[in-house]
């Protein structure tokens, strides 16, 4: 074999190692991993509250309006695959606003938005494409949720304990707006309201273009995160 062929193979066979190579290193020994999901804190509450007055008297105490407190976080959680590596791309706000409302034993009423403008990652180059191609952020700024049905308060809930229920509500995402249904986890802990959840996006669905670029593949789906807090 000539000596330039052999340099042409050695530098092709080089730059093959380091395709794959470069992006193992980045994902396993260089990025941070993605964080968590958001989720509630384990709660020690294990009060069942079994007489109606005393029902009645918790329902009483928290009736009226909640707002959202400057701690709640909203993201996405994306799967990644980049040149055979897996990874996720997960990006967060706590740029949120919104209300609940409690009459009685149930929340009537319930709506947050999101400045999806703020939303940042761990990497300044996915924040610049989910700002710009894929999320539109310019033409489309905020994210809406509100809810359609009343959620009703069990006596252990307003004891403290946590209450998984399904919700029906309207989300707004890219200007596109749907009917859709979700699991919530909430509490209630002294004065805050914490509700955790978390929304699958199919990106057709809400005319959210292929997010997936040159090398970096992404799923056609991602989840939609948050851990609201509640106070008054």
């Amino acid at each position: 074999m000539k000596p330039l062929a052999r340099k042409l193979i050695i530098g092709v066979a080089v730059l093959a190692i380091g395709a794959v190579a470069g992006p193992w290193v980045y994902i396993n020994l260089i990025k941070e991993d993605a964080p968590e999901a958001l989720k509630l804190e384990p709660s020690a509450a294990t009060t069942i509250v079994e007489e109606t007055v005393e029902s009645t008297v918790q329902a009483s105490a928290v009736d009226g309006q909640w707002a959202i407190a400057t701690d709640s976080i909203v993201g996405y959680r994306v799967k990644e695959v980049i040149v055979a590596q897996s990874t996720e791309g997960v990006g967060r706000t706590s740029a949120v606003q919104g209300t609940l409302n409690i009459a009685g034993e149930q929340v009537t009423e319930a709506q947050f938005s999101v400045d999806m403008t703020t939303l940042k990652s761990d990497s300044s180059r996915r924040d610049k494409q989910v700002n710009t191609r894929i999320l539109d952020t310019a033409t489309y700024p905020t994210a809406t949720f509100t809810l359609k049905q009343p959620i009703t308060l069990t006596p252990e809930a307003l004891a403290g304990s946590d209450l998984t229920t399904q919700a029906t509500g309207t989300l707004t995402l890219r200007g596109v707006t749907k009917d859709i249904e979700l699991t919530l986890i909430a509490r209630l802990s002294g004065d805050v309201i914490e509700v955790n959840g978390s929304i699958e996006i199919i990106f057709a669905d809400w005319s959210i273009p292929d997010p997936s670029i040159s090398a970096i593949v992404v799923e056609d789906r991602g989840q939609l995160e948050f851990l609201l807090r509640f106070t008054r």
